[in-house]
């Protein structure tokens, strides 16, 4: 090795910061390092291993067991302790459920929404309540769209197309135009096979025994 002289030049080292990458005109991710021939700088297997990191996916909790809000809920603080920006969209819920007093303290990381009444279990649904669920489907679809969020939750909106206040093709027009990055969360009992096979995970709640049974009502904090 040559010894160090006065005239010796050293070319200070650079690193900069790039994402690996970035989203094409599909709403689709594409690499954006090359090598100085065009050619990806990473082996198709380590970028697709990457791309499948990067991807957001599709999520069905259903089933008639207790825990499908109690799930999707629970990605949302996970995901907002990350940093990540959530929106959830609640359907058939009384706004007084106590999960809504502390999403409102978490405002900044969690925008969360409020669409119809929690009465459709036993009742026939009403002209306002075909009004609330379109409501609801146009704003998810608005915050899918928009870019603003990291994850969407559409809590109970499975349950809007067993009742027929939106159509099944309206949930799965959602899940089809959804850009890549975007985590999706639809919940509700009795998910139609066509949203299920449309989805990359599907959980169902079966509910094995439960203390409503002995007569135990919903309890504050627990149930509501």
């Amino acid at each position: 090795m040559s010894a160090f002289t006065p005239d010796a030049v050293i070319a200070p080292v650079v690193f900069l910061w790039k994402p690996f990458f970035m989203l094409d005109s599909g709403g689709s991710f594409a690499c954006l390092i090359k090598n100085d021939d065009g050619s990806p700088l990473l082996s198709p297997q380590k970028e697709a291993r990457l791309m499948k990191q990067k991807k957001g996916y599709v999520h069905i909790y259903t089933g008639d067991g207790k825990g499908k809000t109690t799930a999707a809920l629970g990605l949302a603080l996970r995901a907002a302790g990350a940093g990540m920006k959530v929106f959830i969209g609640q359907f058939f819920k009384k706004k007084g459920s106590s999960e809504f007093a502390a999403l409102a303290r978490l405002n900044d990381a969690i925008t969360s929404r409020h669409y119809g009444k929690n009465h459709l279990l036993s009742n026939e649904p009403s002209e306002q309540d075909r009004k609330s669920a379109r409501e609801g489907f146009l704003d998810a679809r608005e915050a899918i769209m928009s870019g603003l969020y990291d994850l969407v939750i559409l809590d109970e909106i499975i349950l809007t197309v067993y009742f027929n206040l939106l159509a099944v093709e309206d949930l799965l027009d959602l899940i089809r135009h959804k850009p890549d990055p975007i985590e999706l969360v639809m919940t509700g009992r009795k998910a139609d096979l066509r949203l299920i096979e449309a989805a990359d995970l599907v959980t169902e709640m079966k509910e094995i025994k439960h203390y409503y049974q002995t007569g135990v009502l919903a309890r504050r904090g627990i149930e509501s």
